[in-house]
């Protein structure tokens, strides 16, 4: 401690400091109070109810979290909710039409046995619905795919009917 230097007190700050986050998900505009810290994530989950998009790793790895925020495929828990501001944020509940109607890479999904315990199935199915509505040139070839399919991680299947299923919805999207 230096010599004859006043000392001021911190200024007295929030525990928990709050904002105001104002989003579009799945179509719906709206503004929701909440802690500076919250994980886009946890807002879907537990501020909204959206219980499809899953948390695995928390780091960003797994790939179970993924959403699209503005079109591109995103990590909800690498993201915090104050950063989705102003943004469109859509999530697998959006997927399926309203009627319940599956979406053709859903029913690929289905199809070809793309799942098995499910839990990361809607971060895939985000990811690459993101690639097919991203305008890039859909590549078939299994390099391609796989490429596509990097970024998310399965422990049960595989990959062999994701692949498969890639291929089929890219079909059925005549996607090529």
């Amino acid at each position: 401690m230096s010599r004859g230097k006043i000392r001021r007190p911190l200024p007295e700050v929030s525990a928990d400091p709050r904002i105001a986050v104002s989003l579009t998900v799945n179509g719906e505009a709206l503004t929701r109070e909440v802690s500076v810290r919250t994980l886009l994530s946890d807002f879907l989950r537990h501020e909204l109810g959206l219980t499809g998009t899953h948390v695995g790793c928390e780091h960003g790895v797994c790939g179970a979290c993924t959403v699209m925020i503005d079109g591109v495929a995103a990590r909800s828990c690498l993201t915090l909710a104050m950063q989705a501001s102003g943004c469109r944020v859509r999530t697998i509940e959006s997927v399926a039409a309203e009627d319940g109607t599956l979406h053709p890479l859903q029913e690929a999904f289905r199809d070809c046995h793309a799942l098995q315990c499910g839990y990361c199935t809607p971060g895939f199915i985000m990811n690459i619905l993101s690639h097919f509505e991203s305008g890039e040139p859909v590549d078939l070839s299994e390099e391609g795919i796989r490429d596509v399919l990097s970024g998310n991680l399965c422990r049960c299947t595989g990959y062999q009917g994701i692949v498969a299923a890639y291929r089929q919805a890219a079909a059925r999207l005549a996607l090529r």
